[in-house]
């Protein structure tokens, strides 16, 4: 674990720290967004993997509702309905920005009843909806589930999840969502990370590039006025301008994984760092003696034990200058021979002391 917190650490400061990007990559136009939506359908043609009707109640409803649009009429032998090869399951999908009429997208489709396998299941038409309540698209198709489930009298195997499935182009888009890019007199630029200095930064290369055309209303929207301006060939040129983002000094904890990431920024004031514990290993190591030949002795085990303490004396208190730089701060550490747990109890103990000039998020 420590080599690897090392790894981590220097690819992180092989990383200049003033890299430039472009602006698409950092920010986004409001309004050009993906719209979720959701369908409930049956899958069908499972291999007794499905859903028992006696339990899953809507599936059987469901069945008999879909058979009777079809013209067969089942509500006599419904409570005879027995088959496990039907599965009721909701769809989900993505409604791309300008996607048009007939355009395919991709679903996901996950089980909602008692079903243990999707697989070589096929989707019946199933309507998607959107949060509006309206119809955008239709989906249908054969199921793909990439997992693996097989069991016998006494065991069983399962790789993957083999109730959650999806279908590649699976939907097919039947109604759009209005948005007139080329008719806009003004567009907003949101930034992805909010940050005041990096949307100055975004409106000066805007202004530089293409006019004065850009303002900045908060530290997450930069707005272009269009007037006179083709908002479309505009665009092109503004989302390729690269600007220099500024991050944040912020140091990011996981204690699950025990892993720590510091922001370029990260600074410290000058403080002294001390660590080690008392360690104590107690170890048991029974013996057996064993009597002498012809002799009246019995056999008998012999307790060993064996007491180690280790104080870690050999560390030393450690001054770290103030105002350190990532580099000079990581070598400092590294050189108490310190691993990532202690890490994380250091760096907590430094923002306690106020010495830490970072924002110290715990995960």
């Amino acid at each position: 674990m420590r080599s690897l917190l090392a790894l981590v650490f220097l690819l992180l400061l092989g990383v200049p720290a003033c890299a430039q990007v472009r602006i698409k990559d950092i920010a986004d136009v409001q309004g050009v967004r993906e719209n979720q939506l959701i369908g409930y359908g049956l899958v069908v043609g499972l291999h007794n993997t499905g859903d028992s009707l006696n339990n899953a109640v809507f599936t059987r409803e469901s069945l008999v509702g879909m058979l009777e649009r079809l013209g067969v009429n089942t509500r006599d032998l419904e409570a005879k309905l027995q088959t496990k090869n039907v599965a009721a399951v909701m769809v989900t999908a993505e409604l791309p920005a300008f996607a048009r009429n007939g355009d395919r997208i991709d679903v996901a489709v996950s089980s909602l009843g008692d079903a243990t396998d999707l697989t070589g299941g096929t989707l019946l038409v199933t309507p998607l909806l959107g949060a509006d309540g309206e119809v955008y698209a239709v989906g249908q198709g054969a199921v793909a589930t990439g997992a693996v489930a097989a069991s016998g009298a006494s065991a069983s195997v399962t790789r993957g999840v083999p109730t959650a499935g999806h279908i590649a182009n699976g939907a097919t888009v039947e109604k759009e969502v209005p948005f007139h890019l080329d008719r806009s007199k003004s567009l907003y630029l949101s930034l992805r990370n909010p940050d005041l200095t990096t949307a100055e930064r975004i409106r000066a290369a805007i202004d530089a590039a293409v006019g004065p055309i850009a303002r900045v209303t908060d530290p997450r929207t930069v707005v272009l006025d269009l007037a006179g301006r083709d908002p479309i060939s505009t665009l092109a040129t503004v989302e390729d301008l690269r600007v220099v983002p500024d991050d944040p000094a912020v140091v990011v904890i996981d204690e699950a994984s025990g892993t720590v990431v510091m922001g370029a920024n990260v600074r410290i004031s000058t403080v002294a760092i001390a660590q080690g514990n008392l360690t104590v290993r107690v170890t048991e190591t029974p013996q057996v003696s064993q009597p002498g030949a012809f002799s009246n002795g019995t056999t008998t085990t012999v307790p060993r034990t064996n007491i180690q303490i280790n104080d870690h004396h050999a560390n030393k208190l450690a001054l770290v200058a103030g105002t350190v730089t990532l580099r000079d701060l990581v070598a400092s550490l590294n050189a108490l021979g310190i691993g990532p747990r202690d890490l994380i109890t250091i760096l907590q103990s430094i923002k306690a002391a106020g010495a830490l000039q970072a924002d110290l998020e715990v995960r």
